[in-house]
């Protein structure tokens, strides 16, 4: 019997099964590289992203006039500076920037640390109740923040915290987004024999959190601090209720009583105030974003 070139041998049960097997795919094993249509499609999309921000830092640099005049200016003026020195002496960004910082800075960490221990709990802890209480904890994410704010507005007027900055931290020191998430996330990544031979060595459980839970919750804690971090950064609903723009507010109390005049808001300004506000941002995700990333990619586990 011939065979032609290309052609699998054939035999009593049939062709090859190796041969026919890699026939069938013939790429496999091999890296795809992006074309230049994935290039261009990405680099546009970056441009549409970025114009915002772009079209930001133009609108600061101009007048409140020219900003709002027809055609919109696409290119640079020379009044930033001039626009930036209004609006820091207005409301005192200064100090704003500051109460922000703080503010988002504990709002992160207290949740991050909380959301982890729970998720833990939830995740690889057996206990009596534990989905039932898994579920009061989700359905709290289905209830509208509006209705906690008149008896919330109660308490920490009883407490005497009205235009402190504790008003705004105390009640978001845990969510039920993290609790959640840090479970989804623990309960596929961290095996139940990490735990069991921690316990077996006899580690108690403070030191199974800090060897063996914080090392594999790593990724997703970045993750975590990084969105609390920003929504309690721009977070404005809550902070305008219990704080005042005269006393000690955050960055976007402080911005609804930027550029007001006589009868008029100068666009300008409230834009260069914007900008001061989204620039800190920035600067987070450029320093943390590849750190985010790496530690995500390093802490995948592969079942």
């Amino acid at each position: 019997m011939t065979t032609t070139p290309g052609t699998p041998a054939l035999t009593a049960s049939g062709p090859a099964p190796r041969t026919y097997r890699r026939r069938l795919r013939p790429s496999a094993g091999r890296q795809h590289h992006a074309g230049p249509l994935t290039y261009v499609l990405l680099g546009l999309a970056a441009l549409v992203s970025l114009f915002p921000l772009y079209w930001n830092l133009i609108a600061a640099s101009h007048t409140g006039e020219r900003v709002v005049a027809a055609p919109a200016p696409l290119l640079p003026g020379g009044h930033l500076l001039d626009n930036l020195a209004f609006a820091w002496n207005q409301v005192d960004l200064g100090e704003a920037l500051v109460n922000t910082t703080v503010v988002a800075g504990l709002v992160a960490l207290s949740t991050v640390l909380f959301s982890t221990l729970a998720g833990f709990a939830f995740a690889k802890l057996p206990f009596r109740g534990r989905n039932v209480l898994l579920a009061l904890v989700v359905a709290t994410m289905t209830i509208p923040p509006q209705l906690s704010v008149i008896p919330l507005y109660q308490i920490i007027t009883d407490l005497g915290w009205v235009d402190q900055l504790q008003s705004v931290v105390l009640p978001s020191l845990v969510a039920a987004f993290g609790v959640f998430f840090m479970r989804q996330y623990l309960l596929e990544a961290l095996p139940v024999e990490l735990v069991e031979a921690a316990r077996v060595d006899g580690a108690h459980s403070l030191r199974v959190v800090w060897h063996v839970v914080f090392p594999v919750a790593r990724p997703a804690m970045a993750v975590l601090g990084m969105l609390v971090f920003v929504q309690a950064w721009n977070d404005f609903f809550w902070p305008f209720i219990a704080l005042t723009p005269d006393g000690s507010p955050t960055l976007q109390v402080a911005l609804a009583g930027l550029g007001s005049g006589n009868h008029s808001v100068n666009q300008a300004i409230v834009l260069t105030g914007a900008l001061v506000s989204t620039v800190p941002l920035l600067l987070v995700f450029a320093l943390l974003g590849k750190h985010i990333v790496g530690g995500i990619t390093a802490g995948a586990v592969k079942n």
